[in-house]
């Protein structure tokens, strides 16, 4: 079966999805909570991307693209994107969707920062990821691991 990795419109449907997820949260009750207000519409821009595999969303990310002047890991400045809350769901890992997600984010041709969980610390560095030299000013208390396209360093 063909998968590719679509963004996610901002609906019950999605949001119904959602709750499969380990990482549900904040940022899915609050956006339920602007859908029931009326706030948000289907065609807003949503941070997630996933996987359907059928019509199962089976593998979800966020992605926010971070503006050169707020950047305090690269050298020189630049835009890059931030991943969080990569979830691939636990009868679908193994087959390729976390990578898939990944490699979408790297197209973007920016530097990725990510901050993941302990368990899936492997699964980035195999994806090319970096840990940074930590600083407890920058990084409080996260673990960030850094991925740069060619040309770029930390």
């Amino acid at each position: 079966m063909q998968t590719k990795v679509e963004k996610l419109k901002i609906n019950f449907k999605t949001l119904e999805e959602f709750k499969k997820f380990k990482e549900y949260g904040i940022q899915e009750l609050s956006m339920l909570e602007d859908l029931e207000a009326n706030i948000i519409d289907n065609d807003s821009e949503s941070p997630f991307y996933g996987i359907y595999f059928g019509d199962k969303l089976v593998a979800r990310m966020s992605l926010y693209q971070i503006d050169e002047k707020f950047d305090r890991y690269f050298t020189p400045p630049q835009s890059y994107v931030e991943l969080w809350k990569l979830e691939v769901l636990p009868d679908y890992q193994g087959k390729g969707f976390g990578r898939e997600l990944v490699e979408f984010a790297k197209s973007f041709g920016l530097p990725i920062k990510t901050n993941p969980r302990m368990q899936s610390f492997d699964f980035f560095e195999k994806m090319g990821f970096k840990s940074v030299d930590y600083e407890t000013e920058r990084d409080r208390g996260e673990n960030p691991l850094l991925w740069y396209p060619e040309g770029t360093e930390e």
